[in-house]
């Protein structure tokens, strides 16, 4: 499956599971957010190489970043975003910028 068929495929599962249904995009945004919290706190509280409970195959922090892929995906779906080559345009751009983007952190 490409990254184009996935997106499109992650969007079309959410929708069919009642996601959608009252399409807020700022609420989707905040679920991005809260996806990234899930992330720190398995790195914060030590659990971040465990076995994920719901998928024994992936470790906690894999599945938290598959949560926040996953999103992602879907919201750009939604909007009509191309995200693949978003992300494989943005890349080459930042392969142009000086080390740290000339900043401390």
């Amino acid at each position: 499956m490409t990254f184009e068929e996935l997106q499109r495929a992650i969007h079309a599962n959410a929708d069919a599971h009642g996601w959608w249904e009252d399409p807020n995009v700022s609420e989707k945004i905040a679920l991005l957010h809260s996806e990234l919290s899930e992330l720190l706190e398995v790195r914060r509280d030590g659990t971040a190489t465990d076995p994920c409970a719901k998928v024994p195959s992936i470790s906690n922090q894999a599945e938290e970043m598959a949560d926040v892929a996953i999103r992602l995906m879907d919201l750009a779906e939604f909007l009509g975003v191309d995200l693949a080559t978003a992300i494989e345009k943005k890349h080459e751009f930042n392969l142009t910028r000086p080390y740290k983007h000339g900043k401390l952190f």
